[in-house]
């Protein structure tokens, strides 16, 4: 039985080592013009770097920002699904994730009509006489964060309904009748038992918002840049290859730490 399941498994392998990881590590260590000692110096060298160092600083904090709303707007409506006995719960899951299957760069481009300087938002403020002049909500990280959280939203839903969905309805009768209100419940009951997803959710949005390329495009300016957007800056416009590897191994590290720590925080909440 084991060998028929290495071979069921045997073709994905296949197609993932040849389509994933070794143009991956072909670009990681063995970029056009140079290899990997060039790429570890441009490496080191993006540490002492200003410039570099206040992108990934950018990157880390719009990453922690959109995970930290992405986490406290998904699981609220997670458990609301999660214990509703209304019929249409079906229906208001699939709205929930709806947006995962519209194209992202359409939804870039419905925020460009909404934070414009003569977009929705704009119009209605000056509108209603809060302000004179229309603000610039566009080219900063605001609207980076406001893009990536409508992004990954749905994603955050999705994991944390899986997660409290696993967590039997009769732990929470159990806790009322022992004098919980429904406050004291969801803090002591569901969040305790539904953080390895909440984790595992955290981690996708986390990874997500870090590499993600174009939303900061479009919604962030020049100076606003973050990882990925550095990246295509060295492919397409600088052309340096063994900046590009530099930094594609910077953002391949971080996910990997990220999902490594998350890893070690899910084993440590299991067996507590």
């Amino acid at each position: 039985m084991k060998t028929r399941a290495g071979l069921l498994v045997l073709p994905g392998m296949l197609i993932l080592v040849a389509g994933l990881i070794v143009p991956a590590i072909a670009f990681l260590f063995f970029p056009r013009g140079s290899g990997p000692g060039q790429v570890f110096a441009a490496f080191a060298g993006m540490f002492s770097d200003p410039f570099m160092l206040a992108i990934h600083a950018r990157t880390i904090w719009i990453g922690l920002v959109v995970t930290a709303l992405c986490i406290l707007l998904g699981f609220p409506i997670a458990y609301m699904l999660a214990r509703s006995n209304s019929r249409w719960v079906g229906m208001l899951l699939a709205l929930a994730i709806f947006p995962l299957l519209l194209s992202n760069v359409v939804r870039t481009f419905g925020w460009l009509v909404v934070l414009g300087s003569q977009g929705v938002l704009g119009r209605l403020l000056t509108g209603l006489g809060l302000v004179e002049t229309a603000p610039q909500l566009l080219a900063s990280e605001f609207a980076i964060v406001l893009g990536l959280i409508q992004l990954f939203l749905p994603l955050s839903i999705i994991s944390s309904y899986s997660a409290i969905a696993q967590v039997e309805p009769t732990l929470d009768e159990a806790a009322r009748s022992l004098g919980a209100g429904p406050i004291r419940t969801f803090w002591s009951v569901v969040v305790p038992l539904s953080m390895p997803g909440v984790i595992v959710a955290a981690t996708l949005v986390f990874a997500g918002a870090c590499t993600a390329y174009t939303t900061p495009y479009l919604l962030g300016g020049s100076s606003d840049k973050m990882l990925s957007t550095q990246l295509f800056y060295y492919t397409d416009t600088n052309i340096n290859w063994t900046m590009a590897a530099a930094v594609a191994m910077s953002m391949t590290i971080l996910v990997f730490a990220v999902s490594s720590l998350s890893s070690v925080a899910g084993r440590l909440g299991r067996t507590q």
